[in-house]
């Protein structure tokens, strides 16, 4: 989709009239458009509205105790039937807050996860990426990078929002280093932001900004590059690595 809206831009005058240190001013203050629901396509991977028709692949995916680590860092407890699952996937998919997309594996035309935008200020022009389910069949996989990828390209290129954030549990490992690799910058931590599951949770912040997506772009691109894989699907270079000799090279990286 074409981005028919402005990325912002600012003037650099810091002070105000009494000397004081202010922030910098925006050409234009906009809200931006909430996202809808809609189709994003990739070249491994393609989002699509979530709906209670993905709960019946996703089921064999997820059930079971040895697969129960999924839901420790969620909302959700395991669930102990495919009807609990199919509620609580209609519920999500209706949901007028959270915007909830399925993502499906393009090979298989099957659902192996899902993740949503939620917390959405279109005054301020922030939102959150969040709630995602990633399947074992998708963890540390080519198609789980590119729905990321997917996702934040529409946030920040279609539908013209200023910052993009990843919240998790502090005590989230996993989470905490894909926000890292996904070019997430680390902001720091909100102590006892939430209860949930009966128990205290530290926040760990995390956020990306417009003026940051087109180099966090180009590593998502540059990663994603067919070149950048070896005959067995392993990566030659990491996406950390991509985007740091992007910046030090201004932007230009040989993957030959």
């Amino acid at each position: 989709m074409a981005s028919s809206i402005k990325q912002s831009s600012v003037c650099r005058t810091s002070t105000a009239q009494w000397n004081q240190s202010i922030g910098p001013a925006l050409s234009h203050s906009t809200p931006a458009p909430r996202p809808s629901k809609t189709i994003l396509n990739g070249k491994t991977v393609t989002l699509e509205p979530l709906d209670k028709k993905h709960a019946i692949d996703l089921w064999p995916q997820i059930k079971g105790d040895e697969r129960g680590h999924i839901w420790t860092y969620m909302s959700d407890e395991p669930y102990q039937s495919l009807e609990d699952f199919q509620q609580a996937v209609t519920t999500k998919s209706q949901s007028e807050d959270m915007v909830f997309s399925a993502i499906i594996h393009n090979e298989t035309s099957k659902p192996v996860g899902w993740a949503c935008y939620m917390r959405v200020d279109t005054k301020n022009r922030v939102l959150e990426v969040g709630n995602i389910l990633f399947s074992p069949s998708l963890q540390r996989t080519k198609a789980a990078t590119e729905s990321m990828y997917i996702m934040a390209k529409h946030v920040f290129e279609d539908l013209g929002y200023r910052r993009y954030e990843w919240k998790c549990d502090n005590h989230n490992g996993p989470s905490k280093q894909a926000a890292l690799r996904f070019g997430f910058t680390f902001e720091g931590v909100f102590r006892q932001h939430m209860i949930y599951k009966g128990r205290s949770r530290d926040t760990a912040w995390f956020s990306m900004i417009d003026t940051e997506w087109p180099l966090v772009k180009k590593g998502f691109e540059a990663w994603l590059d067919d070149k950048n894989f070896r005959e067995d699907g392993t990566q030659i270079q990491r996406l950390g690595d991509l985007r740091e000799k992007l910046r030090e090279q201004g932007g230009l990286v040989d993957l030959e």
